[in-house]
C-alpha cells in the first residue's frame, strides 16, 4: 500500500508584466505632476517678468517725459531770452543826471511824470508788452522814480522795514562807480522785489522791481546803470 502522499500547492504567479505596468504608470504619473509644476513655475514666471517689463517700461515713459519736458523749458526760457535782445537804452532826463540803463526789447516803456518840462518828480515804469494803468498796488517790471529828496532822506524812510525784517539792506555800486544802497524783500503786501538806490546831484534816483519774477532782468539792467554826477 503506497504512503499518501499530501498534495503540493504553490502560490499563484503575478501576471507577467504586471510589474513594469505599475513602473510605467508611476513614471507617467511622476512626470505628469512634474509637467504640471513647471508649466505653473512657467506661467509664474512670464507673469512676473511682465510685471516687472511694465514697471520698467512706466519708469522709463516717466524719465522720458520729465527728460522733454525739461529740453523744452530750457528751449523755452533760450528762445525768450534771445527774444529780449538786442537790449533798448533808457535815457532820462538831462537835468536830471541823464540816467542811463539797458532794458529789454519787448519791454514797453510809459513815463508818467515827465519832469523835464514840469519839473518835480520824474517818474516811469517798464513792462513787458504793455505798461498796466500806474497804481501803487500793481506789480510792474521796473519802476523808475527820480526826486528833489536827500538821499539819505529816502534810505531813512526804509528804516522800519529793514528793522523788522521784511527788506534786507545791502550796497551796490553803479556801472559808473558811483555807491548806493539795495533793498530786498517785501516794500508792502502786494510788492516783493528789489530796489536800489542813487544820489544824482541833489536828487535821488530809485528803480525797482515790484515781482521777484523780473529778477534776473532787473539784476542785468542795473549792472549797466550810469549817470551824470
Amino acid at each position: 500500500m503506497n504512503p499518501q502522499v499530501s498534495p503540493q500547492f504553490s502560490p499563484p504567479m503575478a501576471p507577467q508584466g504586471s510589474g513594469r505596468h505599475i513602473n510605467k504608470t508611476a513614471i507617467i504619473v511622476g512626470l505628469s505632476i512634474f509637467g504640471a509644476l513647471a508649466l505653473g513655475f512657467a506661467i509664474w514666471s512670464f507673469v512676473n517678468y511682465t510685471e516687472q517689463k511694465t514697471n520698467v517700461d512706466g519708469k522709463i515713459d516717466d524719465a522720458v517725459a520729465v527728460a522733454k519736458k525739461a529740453q523744452a523749458d530750457s528751449d523755452e526760457a533760450k528762445f525768450a531770452a534771445r527774444d529780449k535782445e538786442p537790449n533798448r537804452e533808457f535815457v532820462g532826463p538831462d537835468d536830471y543826471g541823464q540816467l542811463r540803463f539797458n532794458y529789454p526789447k519787448t519791454w514797453s516803456v510809459y513815463i508818467n511824470k515827465d519832469a523835464s518840462t514840469t519839473g518835480g518828480t520824474y517818474e516811469a515804469y517798464l513792462n513787458p508788452v504793455s505798461v498796466p494803468a500806474v497804481s501803487s498796488t500793481q506789480q510792474y517790471a521796473l519802476r523808475v522814480t527820480i526826486e528833489q529828496q536827500d538821499y539819505n532822506t529816502v534810505i531813512t524812510s526804509y528804516n522800519t522795514l529793514v528793522k523788522t525784517g521784511a527788506l534786507h539792506s545791502s550796497a551796490v555800486v553803479a556801472a559808473n562807480g558811483v555807491n548806493g544802497t539795495r533793498l530786498d524783500g517785501n516794500f508792502t503786501k502786494d510788492i516783493r522785489g528789489a530796489a536800489v538806490i542813487f544820489k544824482i546831484r541833489d536828487k535821488t534816483v530809485t528803480l525797482r522791481t515790484d515781482a521777484n519774477t523780473f529778477l534776473g532782468d532787473f539784476n542785468a539792467l542795473i549792472a549797466t546803470i550810469k549817470f551824470n554826477q
